[in-house]
C-alpha cells in the first residue's frame, strides 16, 4: 500500500467499518511505519482495489491491525489471501506469536480466525466507539 492508494482505501474503511473507521490521519501514520514495523498491502481485481490489510511487528510479536475487503468480495478468498500474507510477513520479521482483536459481533471473521488457528485469549470490554466488546485472539508461528 501507497498513499497514492489512500483515497480506495479510505473509502473501503469507510463501507467495511462505518461505526469505527480509521480516520485518513491513522491511516497515514501506519503508512508512515512502513516498512520498520508495519506491512500494508492492498488486493487488487482488475485494477480495482478491493482489500487490503496491515500488520504491526517488534521483536517476536506481531498485530493483525486491519483487513477490510469490499462487500461485493467478501467469501471470495481475497480476506484469507490478506492474512495469509500478513502471517508470512509476521514470520519473516521473527515473529513468534501474532495477535489481533475482533468485534464480538462479528462472526464471520472469528469463523475465518479460527480457521487460520487464532485462538480466542481475552476480551476487551466496550472496545469499539459504538461499546462493543472486541475478542483478542492469538496464533503461534511456526518457526
Amino acid at each position: 500500500m501507497t498513499e497514492a492508494d489512500l483515497p480506495a482505501v479510505m473509502a473501503i474503511e469507510q463501507a467495511t467499518f462505518p461505526l469505527d473507521a480509521w480516520s485518513e490521519g491513522m491511516m497515514r501514520g501506519e503508512l508512515a511505519d512502513m516498512p520498520r514495523s508495519r506491512h500494508y498491502v492492498v488486493a487488487l481485481v482488475d485494477s480495482e482495489i478491493v482489500a487490503y490489510a496491515g500488520l504491526a511487528a517488534a521483536a517476536d510479536q506481531a498485530d493483525v491491525q486491519t483487513i477490510a475487503v469490499l462487500e461485493k468480495h467478501q467469501g471470495t478468498g481475497i480476506g484469507s489471501a490478506m492474512l495469509t500474507e500478513l502471517l508470512a510477513e509476521a514470520r519473516r520479521r521473527g515473529a513468534r506469536e501474532i495477535f489481533l482483536e475482533v468485534r464480538a459481533d462479528n462472526a464471520r471473521a472469528q469463523t475465518v480466525y479460527r480457521h487460520f488457528g487464532f485462538e480466542e485469549i481475552g476480551t476487551r470490554r466496550r472496545y469499539y466507539d459504538d461499546g462493543t466488546d472486541a475478542i483478542m485472539m492469538r496464533r503461534k508461528l511456526d518457526g
